[in-house]
């Protein structure tokens, strides 16, 4: 039999070998924050080369943190991870892209979220967008019109915790009337006109921001403002070019 001491120290030796073991397969707490801090970076300068057009050379500060906070990485296959925060659409399958992280940021900024408001998001591919405008308003509702992509962005929404976005599959060019009328409303893919309905379901002060354009024609990313009477004004902000709109209009 060994004495005591002899027990405990052995005890203590064969317990920091296997930390020591276990702390060499551990993952960074969070080995995509440079990644990130970089990605803002990129967005901050993009937003002075632009600055003439959107009519500031800085974007909301809220706007850069909700960016800086959501785990963009996430929301790619695998095999695109190691590029997740590059300044560039990727790929996410069914013919559908995440859009390049300026133009996130860009849209999201004009809609001018408020923490009290309602959003509705029209496309929501790899539930990306989404995410980021959780971090802002107090409930969003995405429709995608691909099942596969609801399915994939709904589960990967709720595992990460995005409690505030609810989700469905329809044709997003009639809107979603049950939750209407909504504070701000983002398009993620471009029809060749304002869609009647969406304009429709914007509550009087609030704003739309929604690509504008045919495939293979000039879009433009269009800023739609109802004002509290209910005037609808539009305005170009900058080109660019998104997937079309798709369903049954």
């Amino acid at each position: 039999m060994f004495p005591m001491p002899f027990l405990v120290r052995r005890l203590t030796s064969v317990l920091a070998v296997l930390c020591a073991g276990l702390s060499s397969f551990s993952v960074p707490a969070d080995e995509y924050a440079a990644k990130r801090r970089a990605m803002i970076d990129e967005i901050r300068r993009e937003t002075r080369w632009v600055s003439s057009e959107i009519g500031k050379s800085e974007l909301d500060s809220r706007v850069l943190n909700a960016m800086g906070k959501v785990p963009r990485h996430e929301f790619v296959s695998e095999d695109l991870r190691g590029i997740a925060y590059v300044n560039r659409p990727l790929p996410i399958g069914y013919g559908q892209t995440i859009s390049q992280p300026f133009i996130v940021a860009l849209m999201t900024d004009l809609l001018r979220v408020e923490p009290d408001d309602t959003v509705l998001e029209i496309g929501t591919g790899s539930g990306y967008q989404a995410a980021v405008l959780a971090e802002l308003a107090k409930r969003v509702y995405s429709i995608e019109i691909v099942p596969e992509l609801t399915k994939i962005a709904t589960e990967r929404l709720k595992r990460l915790g995005y409690a505030e976005v609810e989700t469905k599959t329809g044709d997003g060019y009639y809107g979603w009337p049950e939750h209407a009328p909504f504070d701000a409303i983002i398009v993620t893919a471009a029809p060749t006109q304002i869609p009647p309905p969406l304009v429709q379901q914007l509550k009087p002060g609030g704003r739309m921001i929604i690509p504008v354009g045919g495939q293979f024609l000039p879009q433009y990313l269009v800023l739609v403002e109802k004002s509290e009477q209910g005037t609808v004004s539009t305005r170009q902000i900058v080109p660019v070019q998104f997937v079309p709109l798709t369903g049954a209009h």
